[in-house]
């Protein structure tokens, strides 16, 4: 078992996670469920379920969910897994009309998870009987909850809601709650040889820019650059100098409404605790899901957003791919970057490191709260 009393310490002498945190498959597994099963995780994208009937399944660290839009046009999550002999009740993303049919035994359960049928369960022709209750055998539910078109979830079921342990970043970016809009032109993934973790950390803070981002430092420089820092919660950077991306004839994409002045020129970026990374900007958003498939393998799943539906139509197509590639070439620069810590981590007298007590508050904000889930965890062993 680790020893994290130096993670949890102040800025000025705490050290980073230990290596095992990164490459011991038994610590993955307790990170599993201490830090992003107890926690609200993303899972995936609103927009991939947008009609009344879409299923998407996902396979989050292993288990089986089933994001459905239901009759009422909300966003759910089912375990994907039926009741009667645990078979996966959906293979593909498509559109259901109807029910959801286990392909075994044709069992069927609505969009809200009710168990609806059971052909032959009491024998053939008989469709019923007094031991399968249906009230008491519809789909299991995971909370989840949609922000920024994210959808999280919280598999263990004993976190507070949603709206309370993110209340600070709900208010703080109240201003962008309004309808997003995706062209999947704006979609992309990338997969890094690196831990989750390293990816998040690094995001946190803009202390690499010059060296890894030079043409970015060029428009955004290191000193135009603030951290956000919300203990146990989320931090980030912002940058007071963005600029709009302009097209060939100048063209630029419809703002938010409502804004303050100050995003005219600001910019904010923040890793949403534990797996979610999130920019706003006076014209779009961007969100990236990292997906954790082993201690060093990470699958990103990157979706840009707009303020309005005419930045989705044909004639910013241009300029929305123009947006895709320069976001998809910064988050490429960084590869290199989350795959040499992830390489470094098997340096057996590397300590965690030292942060720098200025540059590094919102990185070791992040390993605190790692830190301190784990404990939780252990507490309740």
């Amino acid at each position: 078992m680790s020893n994290l009393s130096s993670v949890i310490e102040p800025l000025n002498t705490a050290k980073g996670l230990p290596n095992e945190h990164y490459i011991d498959d038994e610590i993955f597994q307790e990170e599993k469920e201490s830090v992003l099963f107890s926690n609200w995780s993303a899972i995936g994208f609103a927009k991939d379920t947008p009609k009344v009937g879409d299923v998407n399944p996902i396979t989050f660290l292993g288990m089986p969910l089933l994001v459905v839009r239901d009759n009422d046009k909300k966003v759910r999550v089912y375990q994907n897994t039926c009741r009667h002999r645990g078979m996966v009740l959906i293979s593909e993303r498509r559109n259901i009309r109807g029910t959801i049919r286990c392909p075994y035994h044709s069992w069927c359960y609505g969009l809200d998870g009710q168990l609806r049928s059971t052909p032959h369960v009491g024998g053939p022709g008989q469709n019923t009987h007094p031991d399968i209750k249906r009230n008491e055998l519809g789909l299991v539910e995971i909370r989840s909850h949609v922000f920024m078109d994210v959808v999280f979830v919280n598999i263990s079921n004993n976190a507070a809601s949603f709206e309370e342990v993110h209340s600070d970043i709900i208010n703080q970016w109240q201003e962008f709650d309004k309808p997003l809009y995706h062209n999947e032109d704006s979609s992309f993934e990338l997969t890094v040889k690196s831990n989750w973790k390293l990816a998040v950390e690094n995001y946190c803070e803009s202390y690499h820019l010059p060296w890894v981002h030079p043409g970015l430092n060029l428009v955004s420089r290191l000193e135009d650059h603030y951290h956000i820092e919300n203990t146990l919660k989320y931090s980030g950077q912002g940058s007071y100098v963005y600029s709009q991306l302009k097209g060939k004839d100048n063209e630029v994409f419809p703002d938010f409404g409502g804004l303050e002045k100050k995003w005219n020129t600001a910019s904010e970026y923040i890793s949403l605790y534990p797996n979610v990374l999130l920019g706003v900007h006076r014209d779009h958003t961007y969100a990236i899901i990292l997906e954790p498939k082993s201690t060093n393998k990470t699958r990103e799943h990157v979706a840009i957003y707009y303020a309005s539906a005419e930045a989705t139509k044909a004639r910013f197509k241009d300029l929305r791919i123009k947006n895709k590639f320069f976001w998809e070439d910064v988050f490429k620069e960084d590869i290199f970057v989350v795959e040499g810590m992830q390489e470094g981590r098997n340096g057996k007298f590397f300590d965690g490191g030292k942060f720098s007590p200025v540059m590094d508050g919102p990185t070791h904000l992040f390993h605190e709260w790692v830190a301190t889930q784990i404990n939780l965890g252990r507490k309740e062993l």
